[in-house]
């Protein structure tokens, strides 16, 4: 059949697995040097039993998750990376309101409920220096918002919002609303512990966390993450599940494998820092800026350089990396991914920019 030659020849054009020789891709905020030792060991092992469903890792990992937490496994829910679970919390509070959020973040799970005419996302105001208003986002919850929703550090602006200012926050917020916190880089941050809102669910308020091993863990392509919340916020959360079903054994034995890997998760962090820098010279060696970083990306001010356009010239240099949010028609973000690849962008910034001057 057609499809099917079509299909060969792609496997021959591309590899199955990751981005082709010499192509840099900075584009999805993955960490390259992942998975680690630990984890591609477990997962062989995993591999031998992948007949198998997945009851009893998932429960191992929520175990896991849960002790270092301080909560029982009753607070924690697994899925398909986090986008399942988040996916699921949206759909979950557009059952009773809005959803509102800054005018940019990482929207893709509750753009759900927009998609299905259940409920809308309600922005706030664009903010001058791309950061989140805390005092306007309390301002705009009114009887009409379910939940509120705020990424830290923030996707695609890499920015990181005040722990103690988002924790109060979150303490007066929740009185009117559930708040979910996507803590997704939390673990590139440079005080993970700090800047995390895990404690206010401990403590009982209306709060949800949520966490990937997609970045830090290097565990992207194998789908694995969770939230923190109440169990009864979890019970309800789940009911637009699939639970365990979502689930592989070995992304879970990768994620069980790399949750306590200090070392490999320091290696990532130092790699990331030294591609941020080479980007952040790069930049302003070329009349350009960019947002401060907590993350693996850089958010970058192009000026008056349209950002998909710009986008299309890097491809062209094999260099792949997002373009238009929105309509920020001029912001365009870069991942950090391997040294060589971040010297691939470094090296094709000032010859196309000098393409679209």
């Amino acid at each position: 059949m057609g499809w099917a030659k079509d299909a060969a020849k792609m496997t021959r054009l591309t590899p199955l697995y990751g981005p082709a020789p010499g192509v840099a891709k900075l584009n999805a905020n993955e960490n390259p040097y992942g998975p680690s030792k630990k984890a591609l060991a477990a997962i062989q092992e995993a591999s031998l039993s992948g007949s198998y469903y997945a009851d009893q890792s998932a429960m191992a990992l929520r175990a896991m998750i849960a002790e270092r937490n301080g909560v029982d496994p009753e607070y924690v829910a697994i899925s398909s990376g986090s986008s399942g679970v988040l996916a699921a919390t949206a759909i979950n509070a557009a059952q009773s309101g809005n959803i509102l959020g800054p005018d940019l973040f990482w929207d893709t799970t509750s753009l759900a409920v927009e998609q299905q005419n259940v409920a809308k996302i309600v922005r706030l105001p664009k903010d001058a220096g791309l950061e989140i208003d805390l005092d306007a986002m309390y301002a705009a919850i009114d009887d009409s918002i379910s939940m509120v929703q705020v990424v830290n550090p923030n996707n695609p602006t890499g920015l990181l919002t005040d722990p103690v200012a988002l924790k109060a926050f979150c303490i007066k917020a929740s009185k009117k609303a559930t708040v979910l916190v996507d803590e997704a880089y939390n673990e590139v941050t440079d005080a993970p512990e700090s800047n995390t809102m895990v404690s206010l669910v401990r403590d009982g308020h209306d709060v949800i966390v949520a966490r990937t091993f997609s970045k830090i863990y290097g565990l992207a392509g194998m789908r694995i993450g969770y939230i923190i919340a109440a169990p009864e916020t979890i019970e309800n959360i789940g009911k637009y599940g699939i639970g365990s079903y979502g689930l592989n054994q070995a992304g879970l034995a990768a994620a069980i494998a790399s949750y306590e890997d200090a070392e490999f998760m320091d290696a990532s962090r130092a790699k990331i820092r030294e591609g941020r820098e080479m980007v952040y010279s790069a930049l302003k060696e070329n009349g350009l800026t960019g947002l401060p970083s907590q993350t693996n990306f850089i958010f970058a001010d192009l000026g008056s350089i349209n950002a998909q356009t710009f986008r299309e010239a890097m491809e062209k240099e094999n260099v792949l990396i997002r373009g238009i949010y929105r309509d920020y028609t001029n912001w365009s973000r870069v991942s950090m991914g391997r040294l060589e690849h971040v010297q691939m962008y470094v090296d094709a910034l000032p010859k196309v920019l000098s393409q679209l001057s």
